[in-house]
């Protein structure tokens, strides 16, 4: 009577999590089919097949330089974020200081504040430094941002790694410094790089802060915002999968690489 009872829950379950897939996974649904749309605005289903929106993108100028300068600030961020949140995980999970838990607390405050209060007060501060438009400033505001996945993430991973290997280099004559960086890091690896790729997706997929930030300059995401204010058609679709496949594909890498590199790892 209990495993069925048992049964009967985790069935039940599974259909609530698959319907909750479902419902997820439905706007893709639609977004794949327009991209690929013969009509000159967003109609579903498409009356035809066409690969003209894809063109119209790469083919336009100013929606090229807006990737490339989301990529270039997402690749800004990515380096900035573990150059700032690897040390101060480190910290967290290696040395006691007064005040590590209020610092832990305030290192996750970007991801429990509303963004549009954090770009607000971000608004406020750049400007008096005059970093409103310049691409730069939009990294710096994208790290802040970022910088919770990354401490989060790796101190994951060093609360899982056994620290007798780190200091049986260092009986063995290794600095501590040589001891992170040739026993500690390759071990935590896994976790190095899906902090690295998180950091890269949140700035690249980031909206609001930029429309605060970015001045006359225009990001992907900003640029399909205004896009969409000003001038609805597929190309918004095409963008829309190609977002949605780039970012799959940087998900997917990151998991595989992170299994590549826990499995190099067991079998030292």
């Amino acid at each position: 009577m209990r495993r069925r009872r048992i049964s009967a829950g985790r069935i039940a379950l599974d259909l609530f999590v698959g319907l909750v897939f479902f419902f997820l996974v439905l706007p893709l649904l639609i977004v794949f089919p327009i991209s690929f749309s013969s009509a000159p605005y967003l109609q579903f289903p498409p009356p035809g097949f066409s690969w003209q929106w894809y063109e119209r993108y790469f083919g336009d100028p100013v929606w090229i330089d807006a990737t490339i300068l989301s990529l270039e600030v997402a690749a800004a961020t990515t380096v900035l974020s573990l150059a700032v949140g690897v040390p101060l995980a480190f910290a967290l999970t290696r040395v006691r200081f007064p005040g590590r838990e209020a610092i832990e607390k305030l290192s996750a405050t970007p991801i429990i504040v509303p963004t549009i209060i954090y770009s607000i007060a971000v608004y406020g501060l750049f400007a008096k430094l005059r970093l409103i438009g310049e691409w730069y400033g939009i990294a710096i505001a994208h790290t802040l941002h970022a910088l919770p996945f990354v401490v989060i993430v790796v101190t994951a991973g060093l609360r899982r790694f056994d620290i007798n290997q780190e200091l049986a280099a260092c009986g063995l004559g290794a600095s501590r410094l040589q001891a992170v960086r040739r026993v500690t890091l390759p071990q935590i690896k896994p976790s190095l790089v899906t902090a690295a790729f998180l950091a890269f997706i949140t700035s690249f997929d980031e909206l609001v802060i930029a429309m605060f930030l970015a001045g006359s300059n225009m990001t992907l995401p900003k640029k399909m915002f205004d896009n969409i204010r000003m001038e609805i058609d597929p190309t918004i679709a095409a963008i829309s999968a190609l977002q949605i496949v780039f970012v799959s594909v940087l998900l997917v890498l990151a998991g595989r690489f992170g299994e590549d590199q826990r499995g190099i790892a067991n079998a030292r």
